[in-house]
């Protein structure tokens, strides 16, 4: 099968090169104009692809290669890309940047991967003829990459504009398709190593629009579309079903019985999410729809638990934030413990790992959390983990067998600051990458309930869906 969706990859020299403001700024502008907008995030970001799902009016989907197989990000690229007018694409740190000198996992081998155009974002700060070089090099490095124009970004002023251009033109032969110069007052703040999320943004459509307006009015976004209408079609395997690649084949997920006869369509899987907690991919969310479960979504802001749940999702955000109000909501907090106790399956990440711990503390004062995990969490200045993980499951629990290896990825400036020990509770992983909870171990388990700071991805481990469903099996004939 052929996928011939126009596409392109937004890509930078490094970090903070504007990457994302482009990027969010394109996907609004050609969204005003008509186009439907699918964006796509390289690298396990979860800001940056809420910011990209708002600016498209459309969910943003993850494309990692450490995170999933060449195979799961092609046809998760061609599956949720089929009925779209343009991909936008946006990379993460430098295009080149790896985990390896080969580049592993980079923005670079993903935009290969999918046959996309390529846009250089370059940071034009107290630079010149120098910026032609840069690219030069980016061309020179892996000439299987098709780098099909630049924005130059963060502009002193026209004459510097016209000298990196022309040297551009002169000595890579790309065109120049965006000039934009150092603005202030451009309305995305940033916390901790990257931007503030939109949901805790009070203006964060203003900050959109902002955005699109900088790109329709410093951007050349019909030559841009003309680039991307020429990207080469993209050959998917046709013999292997998108759909089944994507949700994972979940054949015996649930089992009906005689004594508690159930199937998926009759599940009720409740999801935390407001300005606390909002670090979801959309592709867990989708397989847990697509296996024909409810998906039941409240704050643990406001709201009480859901009547009737079958299992309850936390993931990522920042509680620490939000540390008041949370452990204000007091009968939300026991009713979780409740269902904890009598053995709803609860899966948590990050965040989640935070709010069910006993307390949290935040700018000196220490806050009542859920209180399965007998654990006081604090938060440092500096990340506590950071990056690319491996968990080596070594314990059995509920949710994943022994021996498995996972891969994900973890960011957090929480730690431990005191633990108590409990019977029944243990931990399910050994980190062979990265930090855990404790002492390089994580995945706190107490019955149905499993905790970690790293996060998974369901399209790379199928697993994680699997895990949740076969656990509500037992929970329901229980």
């Amino acid at each position: 099968m052929m996928i011939t969706c126009p596409r392109l990859t937004i890509a930078g020299l490094g970090g903070d090169t504007g990457k994302t403001v482009i990027s969010v700024g394109l996907s609004r502008t050609l969204q005003k104009q008509g186009y439907k907008v699918v964006p796509f995030k390289k690298g396990p970001d979860y800001i940056d692809m809420n910011w990209l799902s708002l600016a498209a009016d459309h969910p943003c989907y993850n494309l990692d290669l450490f995170l999933m197989s060449r195979d799961q990000v092609n046809f998760s690229f061609s599956y949720n890309s089929r009925k779209a007018d343009i991909a936008i694409i946006e990379g993460n740190r430098g295009i080149y940047d790896g985990m390896d000198i080969d580049g592993s996992a980079s923005t670079a081998e993903v935009a290969k991967l999918l046959r996309s155009p390529v846009i250089l974002i370059v940071d034009c700060t107290k630079i010149t003829r120098t910026v032609a070089a840069l690219v030069l090099g980016c061309q020179k490095l892996d000439q299987e990459l098709s780098i099909k124009g630049v924005i130059l970004n963060k502009l002193a002023n026209s004459r510097q504009e016209d000298v990196i251009k022309k040297s551009i033109e002169y000595y890579c032969k790309l065109p120049v398709v965006g000039a934009i110069p150092r603005l202030k007052d451009i309305p995305f703040p940033g916390r901790h190593l990257g931007l503030l999320p939109p949901e805790e943004h009070p203006l964060a459509e203003e900050a959109i629009s902002t955005a699109g307006e900088i790109i329709a009015k410093y951007v050349d976004t019909e030559q841009l579309w003309q680039i991307a209408r020429q990207a080469p079609p993209l050959l998917v395997n046709s013999q292997q079903s998108l759909k089944q690649s994507l949700v994972n084949s979940h054949s015996s997920l649930v089992k009906p019985s005689d004594q508690c006869p159930v199937t998926n369509d009759q599940l009720r899987i409740g999801i935390i999410r407001d300005s606390a907690f909002q670090f979801y991919y959309q592709e867990n969310i989708d397989a847990l729809k697509k296996s024909g479960a409810e998906v039941i979504e409240f704050s643990a802001l406001t709201d009480d638990l859901p009547q009737m749940l079958d299992a309850l999702y936390i993931g990522g955000g920042f509680p620490e934030t939000h540390a008041e109000v949370l452990s204000a909501n007091k009968r939300l907090r026991q009713a979780i413990k409740k269902a904890a106790e009598d053995g709803l399956p609860i899966y948590a990440e990050c965040g989640g790992l935070m709010y069910l711990c006993e307390e949290l503390v935040w700018s000196g004062k220490t806050y009542p959390m859920v209180g399965i995990f007998p654990i006081v969490i604090g938060v440092s200045k500096k990340p506590q983990g950071h990056g690319y993980s491996i968990l080596e499951v070594v314990n059995p629990n509920p949710y994943f067998r022994c021996g498995q290896l996972l891969h994900g990825h973890e960011f957090h400036y929480s730690h431990v600051l005191k633990m108590t020990e409990k019977d029944k509770i243990y931990f399910a992983f050994k980190m062979k990458r990265g930090q855990g909870i404790i002492n390089k171990i994580d995945g706190l388990c107490y019955k149905n309930v499993l905790a970690t700071y790293t996060h998974l991805h369901a399209l790379g481990t199928r697993e994680w869906a699997d895990g949740i469903f076969k656990v509500i099996s037992t929970y329901k004939e229980q």
